[in-house]
């Protein structure tokens, strides 16, 4: 029988989807269940995004260019630079989602057995992507107990090796909530300049700042346009996740150069795609503004009801929309399926993401759980309800 490779053996799971199945068997049984473990926002996508595919008058869906088309990329950088991040229409590559512009990248500038220092935990498709080109993923971990604060940068500078080849943040953070400061991507770039690696930053949740805290881009730095490389998307921004719609921004011509080939490889971005996400940038900083306040009031109803349950910790977001919780359990991924497949109340469940999967480090994550607080408020209350009275009668 022929056998699969060694890489196809090692890609992991998403601990994200792997319980699907047990969801759609508990929905046949009839019972409701409330998602927590997915970013998929329920705020509605801007009309002008929708109206712009509705009322178009293609004839013929064509090939846009490979690096996506042009008139796009230039309403792009005009956005980013309204965001203080001076680049022009030439510094940006249009991509199927992030994941893909990730997986150009890590083609681009690492070779097998180079390695990418990633703050941990950290969003769990990093480690796919990274088992895709045979790259080695080293964490810089970070602590549930100061609330996911970024390590210093003397802790970074001892996980650099001569086969490091770049720094990877999400800022703020999948699935941590965590806002990193000015003065902390600063001192990132100079650590990135120093050793000479490259700087990349997922910023795709840019847009979702609470508690009057600003996002400090890492273009933004001077004297960091040769390392940096920006990871976006408009699937969260804009409530587009079915769009598949990213893209890669660096000055550095060398790696756009590279990562253009990759692109060239399979062609094109979807052209339906971009004409949404093109109209999307006209959206009114009114939605935004909307969305913000309502991601606030979850992430403080949310934290509140948390707390009140004994045994559970919870770092408080200041970002994104997802948080960490700690369980009084030993194995969050065998608590997930039991909610599933034997736990409910009055016909309802929860469907929570093991946090496990979004560690490299042996051993770690397994007594916790990523929420999104993509729900009402309602259906947040009942949710952790639910948690609560599950974990009085859940035995390991």
């Amino acid at each position: 029988m022929p056998t699969i490779s060694n890489k196809g053996h090692q890609m992991p799971a998403s601990p994200i989807r792997k319980l699907v199945p047990y969801a759609e068997q508990a929905t046949k049984d009839g019972k409701h269940i409330y998602y927590l473990n997915i970013g998929q926002p329920d705020i509605k996508t801007p009309e002008v995004a929708l109206n712009a595919v509705k009322n178009n008058d293609i004839d013929i869906l064509s090939y846009s260019r490979s690096e996506g088309s042009e008139e796009y990329r230039f309403k792009l950088a005009h956005y980013y630079n309204k965001h203080g991040i001076k680049v022009t229409h030439e510094d940006i590559i249009v991509t199927t989602g992030a994941s893909e512009a990730l997986l150009f990248l890590f083609s681009s500038i690492m070779d097998p057995n180079d390695e990418v220092i990633i703050s941990e935990p950290f969003y769990a498709n990093y480690i796919a992507f990274s088992t895709a080109n045979g790259v080695k993923v080293v964490p810089a971990i970070c602590n549930i107990d100061d609330n996911f604060a970024l390590p210093s940068v003397e802790t970074f500078e001892k996980l650099i090796t001569p086969k490091t080849k770049a720094i990877l943040i999400c800022n703020p953070g999948n699935p941590t909530g965590a806002l990193y400061s000015k003065e902390e991507v600063e001192q990132l770039a100079a650590l990135a300049i120093k050793h000479d690696l490259f700087l990349v930053a997922d910023e795709v949740y840019r847009e979702f700042i609470y508690d009057g805290d600003k996002h400090y881009s890492i273009m933004q730095v001077d004297g960091i346009d040769e390392h940096a490389v920006i990871i976006d998307s408009v699937s969260k921004r804009y409530s587009m996740c079915g769009a598949r719609v990213g893209c890669l921004v660096s000055k550095n011509k060398v790696v756009m150069q590279t990562v253009l080939k990759f692109a060239q490889a399979r062609l094109s971005p979807p052209t339906y795609a971009q004409i949404a996400s093109e109209a999307a940038l006209e959206t009114p900083q009114s939605y935004f503004d909307e969305v913000i306040n309502e991601y606030v009031q979850r992430r403080n109803t949310l934290i509140t009801e948390l707390r009140k349950i004994e045994g559970v910790k919870v770092a408080k977001p200041k970002g994104a929309f997802y948080c960490i919780v700690e369980l009084p359990v030993k194995n969050t991924d065998d608590f997930a399926q039991w909610l599933l497949e034997k736990f409910d109340i009055n016909g309802e469940t929860i469907m929570v993401a093991p946090a496990g999967g979004f560690y490299s480090t042996p051993g770690q994550g397994y007594n916790q759980i990523r929420i999104a607080y993509v729900l009402n408020q309602e259906s947040l209350i009942k949710a952790v309800h639910i948690l609560k009275e599950a974990l009085k009668v859940y035995k390991d």
